[in-house]
Protein backbone atom coordinates (compact mmCIF):
# COMPACT_ATOMS: atom_id res chain seq x y z
CA UNK A 1 0.00 0.00 0.00
CA UNK A 2 2.81 2.43 0.85
CA UNK A 3 4.54 1.63 -2.46
CA UNK A 4 1.31 2.25 -4.37
CA UNK A 5 0.77 5.60 -2.61
CA UNK A 6 4.34 6.59 -3.34
CA UNK A 7 3.88 5.73 -7.01
CA UNK A 8 0.72 7.79 -7.19
CA UNK A 9 2.46 10.74 -5.51
CA UNK A 10 5.36 10.43 -7.93
CA UNK A 11 2.98 10.40 -10.87
CA UNK A 12 1.27 13.56 -9.61
CA UNK A 13 4.63 15.31 -9.23
CA UNK A 14 5.65 14.32 -12.76
CA UNK A 15 2.38 15.68 -14.16
CA UNK A 16 2.84 18.92 -12.24
CA UNK A 17 6.39 19.30 -13.48
CA UNK A 18 5.31 18.64 -17.05
CA UNK A 19 2.50 21.16 -16.75
CA UNK A 20 4.88 23.77 -15.34
CA UNK A 21 7.37 23.12 -18.11
CA UNK A 22 4.62 23.46 -20.71
CA UNK A 23 3.37 26.72 -19.18
CA UNK A 24 6.90 28.09 -19.18
CA UNK A 25 7.67 26.96 -22.69
CA UNK A 26 10.13 29.55 -23.99
CA UNK A 27 8.29 29.48 -27.30
CA UNK A 28 5.13 30.65 -25.53
CA UNK A 29 5.66 34.17 -24.25
CA UNK A 30 4.26 37.56 -25.04
CA UNK A 31 6.80 39.03 -27.46
CA UNK A 32 5.15 42.43 -27.69
CA UNK A 33 4.60 43.11 -23.97
CA UNK A 34 6.83 42.08 -21.11
CA UNK A 35 3.93 41.91 -18.62
CA UNK A 36 1.86 39.59 -20.82
CA UNK A 37 1.18 36.12 -19.38
CA UNK A 38 1.05 33.17 -21.76
CA UNK A 39 0.25 29.47 -21.47
CA UNK A 40 0.91 26.65 -23.95
CA UNK A 41 -2.15 24.50 -23.41
CA UNK A 42 -1.40 20.81 -23.78
CA UNK A 43 2.27 21.52 -24.44
CA UNK A 44 1.50 22.82 -27.92
CA UNK A 45 3.41 26.07 -28.40
CA UNK A 46 1.26 26.87 -31.42
CA UNK A 47 -1.78 26.85 -29.12
CA UNK A 48 -0.21 29.55 -26.96
CA UNK A 49 -2.78 31.83 -25.33
CA UNK A 50 -1.85 35.17 -23.75
CA UNK A 51 -3.56 37.80 -21.64
CA UNK A 52 -2.74 41.06 -19.88
CA UNK A 53 -4.17 42.72 -16.81
CA UNK A 54 -6.01 45.94 -17.61
CA UNK A 55 -7.04 47.40 -14.29
CA UNK A 56 -9.17 44.73 -12.60
CA UNK A 57 -9.93 43.04 -15.89
CA UNK A 58 -7.99 40.36 -17.75
CA UNK A 59 -7.84 40.92 -21.49
CA UNK A 60 -6.97 38.21 -24.03
CA UNK A 61 -4.38 39.50 -26.53
CA UNK A 62 -2.50 38.39 -29.62
CA UNK A 63 1.15 38.72 -28.60
CA UNK A 64 2.36 38.41 -32.18
CA UNK A 65 1.01 41.95 -32.70
CA UNK A 66 1.44 45.23 -30.85
CA UNK A 67 -0.84 45.68 -27.85
CA UNK A 68 -3.36 48.50 -28.48
CA UNK A 69 -2.19 51.86 -27.14
CA UNK A 70 -5.42 52.45 -25.22
CA UNK A 71 -4.86 49.36 -23.02
CA UNK A 72 -1.19 50.23 -22.49
CA UNK A 73 -2.04 53.77 -21.42
CA UNK A 74 -4.68 52.49 -19.01
CA UNK A 75 -2.19 50.06 -17.46
CA UNK A 76 0.45 52.78 -17.12
CA UNK A 77 -1.99 55.31 -15.66
CA UNK A 78 -3.27 52.86 -13.05
CA UNK A 79 0.25 51.69 -12.17
CA UNK A 80 1.43 48.18 -11.44
CA UNK A 81 3.68 46.45 -8.91
CA UNK A 82 4.72 43.72 -11.30
CA UNK A 83 8.22 44.04 -12.75
CA UNK A 84 8.57 47.69 -11.75
CA UNK A 85 10.25 49.40 -8.84
CA UNK A 86 7.64 51.03 -6.57
CA UNK A 87 7.53 54.80 -6.79
CA UNK A 88 8.96 56.60 -3.73
CA UNK A 89 6.42 58.50 -1.60
CA UNK A 90 5.59 61.99 -2.87
CA UNK A 91 7.43 61.32 -6.17
CA UNK A 92 6.36 63.52 -9.08
CA UNK A 93 5.67 61.93 -12.46
CA UNK A 94 5.81 63.71 -15.81
CA UNK A 95 2.62 62.30 -17.27
CA UNK A 96 3.25 63.83 -20.72
CA UNK A 97 -0.42 63.61 -21.67
CA UNK A 98 -0.99 60.34 -19.81
CA UNK A 99 -4.52 59.70 -18.54
CA UNK A 100 -6.73 56.74 -17.70
CA UNK A 101 -8.62 56.22 -20.99
CA UNK A 102 -11.90 54.49 -21.76
CA UNK A 103 -11.32 51.71 -24.28
CA UNK A 104 -13.57 49.76 -26.62
CA UNK A 105 -13.65 45.96 -26.45
CA UNK A 106 -11.03 45.72 -29.22
CA UNK A 107 -8.61 48.12 -27.50
CA UNK A 108 -9.39 51.24 -29.53
CA UNK A 109 -10.08 54.53 -27.80
CA UNK A 110 -13.63 55.65 -27.18
CA UNK A 111 -14.26 58.92 -28.98
CA UNK A 112 -15.15 60.74 -25.76
CA UNK A 113 -12.81 60.69 -22.78
CA UNK A 114 -13.36 62.12 -19.29
CA UNK A 115 -11.10 62.61 -16.29
CA UNK A 116 -13.31 61.04 -13.66
CA UNK A 117 -15.30 64.24 -13.20
CA UNK A 118 -17.75 66.14 -15.40
CA UNK A 119 -14.91 67.36 -17.66
CA UNK A 120 -14.73 65.55 -21.00
CA UNK A 121 -13.13 65.95 -24.44
CA UNK A 122 -12.92 64.20 -27.82
CA UNK A 123 -9.85 62.27 -28.97
CA UNK A 124 -8.53 60.85 -32.22
CA UNK A 125 -7.64 57.21 -32.86
CA UNK A 126 -4.28 57.84 -31.13
CA UNK A 127 -6.07 58.93 -27.96
CA UNK A 128 -4.85 62.52 -28.35
CA UNK A 129 -7.26 65.33 -27.44
CA UNK A 130 -8.55 67.11 -30.55
CA UNK A 131 -11.23 69.40 -29.06
CA UNK A 132 -11.56 71.87 -26.22
CA UNK A 133 -12.61 70.40 -22.88
CA UNK A 134 -16.23 70.74 -21.81
CA UNK A 135 -18.80 69.39 -19.40
CA UNK A 136 -20.08 65.84 -19.78
CA UNK A 137 -23.59 66.88 -20.80
CA UNK A 138 -22.63 69.25 -23.60
CA UNK A 139 -19.54 67.43 -24.92
CA UNK A 140 -20.63 65.14 -27.75
CA UNK A 141 -18.17 63.08 -29.79
CA UNK A 142 -20.15 61.39 -32.59
CA UNK A 143 -17.14 59.62 -34.13
CA UNK A 144 -13.57 58.55 -33.47
CA UNK A 145 -11.59 60.61 -35.99
CA UNK A 146 -8.78 58.60 -37.51
CA UNK A 147 -5.11 59.59 -37.34
CA UNK A 148 -3.80 58.81 -40.82
CA UNK A 149 -0.30 60.30 -40.45
CA UNK A 150 2.20 59.86 -37.62
CA UNK A 151 5.53 61.73 -37.66
CA UNK A 152 8.28 60.23 -35.51
CA UNK A 153 11.12 62.65 -34.82
CA UNK A 154 14.28 61.43 -33.08
CA UNK A 155 17.79 62.75 -32.57
CA UNK A 156 20.89 60.70 -33.33
CA UNK A 157 23.50 60.69 -30.57
CA UNK A 158 26.17 61.38 -33.19
CA UNK A 159 26.06 63.06 -36.58
CA UNK A 160 25.42 60.48 -39.29
CA UNK A 161 27.98 60.50 -42.10
CA UNK A 162 26.99 57.38 -44.02
CA UNK A 163 24.69 56.80 -46.96
CA UNK A 164 21.15 58.15 -46.59
CA UNK A 165 19.75 55.18 -48.50
CA UNK A 166 21.45 52.78 -46.04
CA UNK A 167 19.94 54.68 -43.09
CA UNK A 168 16.49 54.64 -44.68
CA UNK A 169 16.73 50.90 -45.36
CA UNK A 170 17.87 50.19 -41.78
CA UNK A 171 15.02 52.21 -40.25
CA UNK A 172 12.43 50.63 -42.54
CA UNK A 173 13.69 47.15 -41.73
CA UNK A 174 13.64 47.90 -37.99
CA UNK A 175 10.06 49.19 -38.10
CA UNK A 176 8.69 46.36 -40.24
CA UNK A 177 10.48 43.57 -38.34
CA UNK A 178 10.07 44.89 -34.78
CA UNK A 179 6.52 46.23 -35.01
CA UNK A 180 5.20 44.11 -37.90
CA UNK A 181 4.06 47.23 -39.72
CA UNK A 182 3.57 46.97 -43.47
CA UNK A 183 6.42 48.48 -45.49
CA UNK A 184 3.83 50.45 -47.47
CA UNK A 185 3.00 52.42 -44.31
CA UNK A 186 6.56 53.79 -44.05
CA UNK A 187 5.95 56.72 -46.40
CA UNK A 188 9.15 58.71 -46.03
CA UNK A 189 12.37 59.01 -43.99
CA UNK A 190 14.34 62.27 -43.95
CA UNK A 191 17.65 63.20 -42.35
CA UNK A 192 18.57 66.67 -41.12
CA UNK A 193 21.65 65.82 -39.08
CA UNK A 194 21.38 64.93 -36.31
CA UNK A 195 17.57 64.69 -36.55
CA UNK A 196 15.66 61.93 -38.31
CA UNK A 197 12.01 62.30 -39.39
CA UNK A 198 9.89 59.23 -40.15
CA UNK A 199 6.49 59.58 -41.82
CA UNK A 200 4.06 56.72 -41.16
CA UNK A 201 0.84 56.95 -43.16
CA UNK A 202 -2.23 54.74 -43.12
CA UNK A 203 -5.66 55.87 -44.29
CA UNK A 204 -8.97 54.33 -43.26
CA UNK A 205 -9.05 51.88 -46.15
CA UNK A 206 -5.54 50.61 -45.32
CA UNK A 207 -6.45 49.91 -41.67
CA UNK A 208 -8.47 46.72 -41.57
CA UNK A 209 -8.95 44.43 -38.53
CA UNK A 210 -5.73 42.61 -37.67
CA UNK A 211 -3.49 45.19 -39.38
CA UNK A 212 -0.97 46.95 -37.13
CA UNK A 213 -2.00 50.55 -36.46
CA UNK A 214 0.54 53.33 -37.02
CA UNK A 215 -0.57 55.04 -33.77
CA UNK A 216 0.43 51.92 -31.80
CA UNK A 217 3.78 51.90 -33.63
CA UNK A 218 4.31 55.56 -32.68
CA UNK A 219 3.63 54.76 -29.02
CA UNK A 220 5.98 51.76 -28.98
CA UNK A 221 8.71 53.72 -30.76
CA UNK A 222 8.46 56.59 -28.28
CA UNK A 223 8.90 54.13 -25.41
CA UNK A 224 11.78 52.38 -27.16
CA UNK A 225 13.67 55.62 -27.87
CA UNK A 226 13.20 56.74 -24.26
CA UNK A 227 14.65 53.41 -23.11
CA UNK A 228 11.36 52.17 -21.63
CA UNK A 229 11.06 48.95 -23.64
CA UNK A 230 7.56 47.43 -23.60
CA UNK A 231 8.72 44.16 -25.14
CA UNK A 232 10.78 41.38 -23.60
CA UNK A 233 14.17 42.28 -22.11
CA UNK A 234 16.04 40.35 -24.80
CA UNK A 235 14.24 42.28 -27.56
CA UNK A 236 16.29 45.45 -27.54
CA UNK A 237 15.60 48.41 -29.79
CA UNK A 238 18.73 48.61 -31.93
CA UNK A 239 19.12 50.84 -34.98
CA UNK A 240 22.15 49.51 -36.84
CA UNK A 241 23.50 50.66 -40.20
CA UNK A 242 26.08 48.40 -41.84
CA UNK A 243 26.89 46.81 -38.48
CA UNK A 244 27.23 50.10 -36.64
CA UNK A 245 24.72 50.73 -33.87
CA UNK A 246 23.29 54.26 -33.78
CA UNK A 247 22.02 55.64 -30.50
CA UNK A 248 18.87 57.78 -30.59
CA UNK A 249 17.17 60.11 -28.13
CA UNK A 250 14.60 62.90 -27.71
CA UNK A 251 11.56 61.34 -29.41
CA UNK A 252 8.73 63.60 -30.54
CA UNK A 253 5.55 62.05 -31.95
CA UNK A 254 3.17 64.17 -34.02
CA UNK A 255 -0.34 63.10 -35.03
CA UNK A 256 -2.26 64.37 -38.08
CA UNK A 257 -5.94 63.46 -38.39
CA UNK A 258 -8.18 62.93 -41.38
CA UNK A 259 -10.25 65.89 -40.16
CA UNK A 260 -8.94 69.21 -38.75
CA UNK A 261 -8.84 69.41 -34.97
CA UNK A 262 -11.28 71.65 -33.11
CA UNK A 263 -9.02 73.12 -30.43
CA UNK A 264 -9.55 76.87 -30.11
CA UNK A 265 -7.63 79.66 -28.34
CA UNK A 266 -10.29 79.88 -25.62
CA UNK A 267 -8.67 77.42 -23.27
CA UNK A 268 -5.03 78.38 -23.37
CA UNK A 269 -3.15 77.74 -20.16
CA UNK A 270 -2.49 80.65 -17.83
CA UNK A 271 1.22 80.52 -18.66
CA UNK A 272 0.64 80.84 -22.40
CA UNK A 273 -1.86 83.66 -21.88
CA UNK A 274 0.63 85.47 -19.64
CA UNK A 275 3.34 85.23 -22.31
CA UNK A 276 0.97 86.56 -24.97
CA UNK A 277 -0.09 89.46 -22.71
CA UNK A 278 3.54 90.38 -21.97
CA UNK A 279 4.41 90.36 -25.67
CA UNK A 280 1.40 92.52 -26.56
CA UNK A 281 2.15 95.00 -23.75
CA UNK A 282 5.79 95.22 -24.88
CA UNK A 283 4.73 95.95 -28.47
CA UNK A 284 2.21 98.60 -27.38
CA UNK A 285 4.79 100.20 -25.08
CA UNK A 286 7.30 100.31 -27.94
CA UNK A 287 4.79 102.01 -30.23
CA UNK A 288 3.91 104.58 -27.53
CA UNK A 289 7.58 105.41 -26.94
CA UNK A 290 8.16 105.76 -30.68
CA UNK A 291 5.19 108.10 -31.09
CA UNK A 292 6.20 110.26 -28.10
CA UNK A 293 9.78 110.45 -29.34
CA UNK A 294 8.63 111.64 -32.76
CA UNK A 295 6.32 114.23 -31.22
CA UNK A 296 9.11 115.62 -29.04
CA UNK A 297 11.43 115.71 -32.03
CA UNK A 298 8.80 117.53 -34.08
CA UNK A 299 8.22 120.11 -31.34
CA UNK A 300 11.96 120.68 -30.98
CA UNK A 301 12.35 121.18 -34.72
CA UNK A 302 9.47 123.69 -34.79
CA UNK A 303 10.91 125.62 -31.85
CA UNK A 304 14.32 125.67 -33.48
CA UNK A 305 12.90 127.00 -36.75
CA UNK A 306 10.98 129.73 -34.88
CA UNK A 307 14.13 130.87 -33.08
CA UNK A 308 16.07 130.94 -36.38
CA UNK A 309 13.38 133.09 -38.00
CA UNK A 310 13.38 135.56 -35.13
CA UNK A 311 17.19 135.86 -35.25
CA UNK A 312 17.02 136.48 -39.01
CA UNK A 313 14.48 139.28 -38.54
CA UNK A 314 16.68 140.97 -35.93
CA UNK A 315 19.69 140.88 -38.27
CA UNK A 316 17.68 142.32 -41.13
CA UNK A 317 16.42 145.16 -38.98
Amino acid sequence: MQISAALRLGAVLVVCLLHTAQAQDPGCKCLTYYLGKCDAAGGNAQACTCNIGVGRDTQAVDCTKLIPKCWLMKIESLGTKVGRRPKPPNALVDNDGLYNPDCESDGTFKARQCNGTDTCWCVNSAGVRRTDKGDAQSMKCPELVRTFWVVVQMKLNDTFSGSLSDLQAAITNLITSRYNLSKDSVANIELENPYVYIDLKQNSSAKSPGVVDITDVGYYMEKDIKGDNLMQADQRFDLSVNGRSLGVQEPLILYIDEKPHEISMKRLTAGVIAVIVVVVVAIVAGIVVLVLTRRKRGRYEKAEMKEMNEMQKELNS
